[in-house]
């Protein structure tokens, strides 16, 4: 489903509004966590920003970045969206930790001491890492160069693009520039006298010429002409008719061909060149073939 420039803003201004106000709910029990384990009034306060304002700055960079900084930042994010959720429990279980209307004071998370020990870590630990994880995040935002985008493969079903052929009467002749013959000189004569041989030729005897039968005339079929080459553009009535296949029929030889394929080989890419379709066609085909393999699949 395609969302025009409306739709998509107001859904981006609807997400807005939900995270707005589970910050909101967030933020209180963040910053009665941070009060517990010793942090002032100004701290405190500002301590809710730290976590989940990280999350919301892990969740940009996955959006822009690509590959293993990708998965850098959704590992950031998941670590953050965990610590978040562990001391927002440890918030609703213990009540020496609610707040009315004020700061909490220096107090214990837990009854456990291991279990004290490893809430005041977290607790204390998840503002160093945003300074660390959201400096790294935000260098590799900036570094980050956007792939280019593959010129539009030619729809090769409905391309109507034909070649012409020009015959050679109708391609342009250039004229030969003329050539200038440079003079050459030639030796002057020299005159030669005709001398007698000294030894004298032996006469050679007459021969009489052999009777030659005369040939009858005899018709020959005239040469056929060359046979010309066709030029210009062939008429559509000699055309071979290109058949056309249904979207039935091509569903079906994409069924046939992507039957033992597992599912991230069925692409459109795949499927335009194992069924010769065009990559709408192939893409229309890849979204059934997956939508029928998920309802399948239980």
């Amino acid at each position: 489903m395609n969302l025009n420039r409306k739709g998509r803003a107001a859904l981006v201004l609807a997400l807005v509004v939900v995270v707005g106000m589970a910050f909101r709910v967030s933020w209180n029990a963040l910053r009665d966590i941070a009060g517990a384990v010793g942090a002032d009034e100004t701290a405190a306060t500002l301590y809710p920003f730290v976590v989940d304002g990280l999350m919301a700055l892990a969740l940009i960079a996955t959006l822009v970045l690509t590959d293993d900084a990708r998965t850098f930042a959704l590992r950031v994010l998941g670590t953050y969206t965990l610590a978040s959720l562990v001391l927002n429990y440890v918030h609703g279980l213990v009540p020496g930790l609610h707040a009315d209307g004020g700061t909490v004071d220096w107090t214990r998370l837990a009854d456990w001491d291991p279990a004290n020990w490893a809430l005041v870590l977290l607790a204390t630990s998840l503002p160093v890492g945003s300074i660390y994880f959201g400096s790294d995040l935000v260098a590799k935002v900036l570094h980050h160069r956007a792939t280019p985008i593959p010129s539009t493969v030619a729809n090769m079903e409905e391309s109507t693009e034909s070649v012409r052929i020009r015959s050679t009467a109708d391609l342009g002749e250039s004229t030969p520039a003329p050539i200038t013959a440079a003079p050459l000189r030639m030796p002057d004569p020299v005159t030669v006298e005709f001398l007698k041989p000294s030894v004298p030729l032996k006469p050679m005897p007459a021969v009489a010429p052999a009777p030659v039968a005369s040939i009858a005339p005899r018709p020959v079929p005239a040469e056929s002409a060359r046979p010309r080459r066709a030029t210009g553009r062939l008429p559509a009535a000699a055309r071979t008719a290109r058949p056309k296949r249904t979207p039935a029929q091509l569903l079906d030889e994409a069924r046939k061909v992507s039957a033992g394929w597992p599912d991230a080989k069925v692409t459109a890419e795949g499927i335009r060149r194992a069924v010769h379709t065009s990559p709408a066609n192939a893409r229309m085909l890849r979204d059934t073939l997956l939508a029928e393999r998920a309802a399948i699949t239980p």
